[in-house]
C-alpha cells in the first residue's frame, strides 16, 4: 500500500510540469503584477503620511540621496522625512512583510497544519520577554536605540532552545509536539512577560509593551534594514531549494520516507530556519498577526499549492500588503499612530474567513 502511495505522490508531482506554458504564465503574471505593484508601494508609502509629500519631490529627494544630487534650503525638512524617516520605514515595511509570508509557508509545511502562522512555535512570545524587560528595567541600556531590538532577538533565541530541547523525542521533531510545546511555551512566555509588567516601577510600561507587541516600525532606521534583509533573503533561497521536498513533507512522513526524503532532519533545518528568522522579523517591528498565516492561503489560491509557486509568490505579496498596512497606521488617525497588529487582525480575520468558505479551496491546496 505504501509503495502505490508513494507512486501515485510520484506521478502527482511529475505531472505537474505538463502544461508548461500555462503554468509558466500562472506564476509570471502575477510575479510582474506584484513586482510592479510593490515599487509603486514604496513610493506611494513614502509619498503618504500625516504630511503628504508630492510624488515629484519624494522621487527627486531619493535621487539626490543615491545619486548624491543636491537640494535647495528650504528642502531639508521634507528631505529628512523622505530619506531618514519614511524610506528605511517603508523598505522595512517591505522585508518584514516579505519574509513574515515566506515564514509562514513554511510553518505550516513544518507543522502540517494550516492554522499555523510564524509565531505559533513561541519564538514571539519569548521574544517579547526580552522586550519587556528592556521597557521595564532597562537592560541592555548601554545600546541605545538598538537595546530592544537586541533583548527581543535574545529573547526569541531562548525560547527557539527552550521549545526545541521540549519538544524533541526519540522520534525527531513531530508537528504535533512542535505545536503543543510551542503554544504552552508561549502561555508561560506571557506569564513572565505579565509579572515583570506588574513589577513595574514605571506607570507606562503596559502601555509601551501592548503597543510593541502588537507591531510597530516607528523605529525603523537604515541601520535596522541590512540584516532583516540578509534573513529574509537567505530563507527565501534556501526554501526555494527545497521546494519539492516542503511538497512531499506535506504529504506526511511516510509518504516523504518513501520518496527518499528525511523528514526528522528536514523539519529540523526548517524548525531552526523559521525560527531565526522569526526571532529577527520580531526584534525590529514586533509581533505582526496573521500575515504569515492569511498570505500563504491567498497565494495558494492563485497559484496553486507547489511550494515553488507559492514561496516565489508569497514574497512580494507579502511586502506589498505591509506596505500599505503601515500607510494606514500612519494615516487613519494623524498624528497618532495605530498598531500594525490591530489593522493586520481587521483585514485578515475577514480575508480567512472568505478564503475557508471559498468553493472548492482546501487549506493547503484546492
Amino acid at each position: 500500500m505504501r509503495a502505490e502511495q508513494a507512486t501515485d505522490v510520484a506521478l502527482r508531482l511529475l505531472a505537474e510540469p505538463d502544461d508548461r506554458h500555462a503554468r509558466a504564465i500562472q506564476l509570471t503574471t502575477p510575479l510582474l503584477v506584484l513586482g510592479a505593484g510593490l515599487v509603486l508601494s514604496v513610493i506611494a508609502g513614502i509619498a503618504l503620511g500625516p504630511t503628504v509629500v508630492p510624488l515629484g519631490d519624494v522621487l527627486r529627494y531619493l535621487d539626490a540621496a543615491i545619486t548624491g544630487g543636491s537640494i535647495r534650503a528650504d528642502e531639508v525638512t521634507a528631505y529628512s522625512i523622505v530619506w531618514n524617516v519614511r524610506a528605511p520605514r517603508v523598505l522595512l515595511a517591505a522585508v518584514v512583510g516579505a519574509g513574515l509570508s515566506v515564514v509562514g509557508v513554511a510553518v505550516q509545511a513544518l507543522v502540517r497544519n494550516a492554522l499555523a502562522d510564524p509565531f505559533v512555535l513561541g519564538i514571539s512570545s519569548g521574544a517579547s520577554v526580552g522586550a519587556t524587560a528592556v521597557v521595564v528595567f532597562g537592560l541592555f541600556a548601554g545600546l541605545g536605540v538598538l537595546a530592544l531590538s537586541t533583548a527581543a532577538f535574545l529573547g526569541a533565541l531562548a525560547a527557539t532552545v527552550l521549545v526545541y530541547l521540549a519538544a524533541r523525542s526519540r522520534l525527531g521533531l513531530t508537528p504535533l509536539r512542535l505545536v503543543l510545546t510551542g503554544v504552552a511555551l508561549a502561555y508561560a512566555f506571557q506569564a513572565v512577560m505579565s509579572v515583570l509588567v506588574f513589577l513595574s516601577p514605571n506607570g507606562q510600561a503596559a502601555q509601551t509593551v501592548l503597543f510593541w507587541l502588537l507591531g510597530s516600525l516607528g523605529a525603523a532606521t537604515w541601520e535596522s534594514l541590512p540584516l532583516a534583509l540578509v534573513a529574509v533573503v537567505v530563507a527565501v533561497v534556501v526554501l526555494l531549494r527545497r521546494s519539492t521536498a516542503l511538497d512531499v513533507l506535506s504529504m506526511g512522513d511516510e509518504t516523504a520516507a518513501s520518496l527518499g526524503v528525511d523528514a526528522a532532519r528536514l523539519r529540523r533545518q526548517l524548525f531552526v530556519l523559521t525560527a531565526v528568522v522569526t526571532g529577527v522579523l520580531v526584534a525590529v517591528s514586533g509581533a505582526i498577526g496573521f500575515v504569515g498565516l492569511v498570505l500563504p492561503h491567498v497565494v495558494r489560491m492563485v497559484v496553486g499549492s507547489a511550494h515553488r509557486r507559492v514561496l516565489a509568490v508569497a514574497p512580494l505579496a507579502g511586502a506589498c500588503f505591509l506596505v500599505w498596512v503601515d500607510v494606514l497606521a500612519r494615516t487613519l488617525v494623524p498624528p497618532e499612530e495605530l498598531p500594525l497588529g490591530v489593522i493586520t487582525a481587521l483585514i485578515g480575520v475577514p480575508v480567512f474567513l472568505v478564503v475557508m468558505r471559498r468553493r472548492g479551496y482546501l487549506f493547503g491546496g484546492r
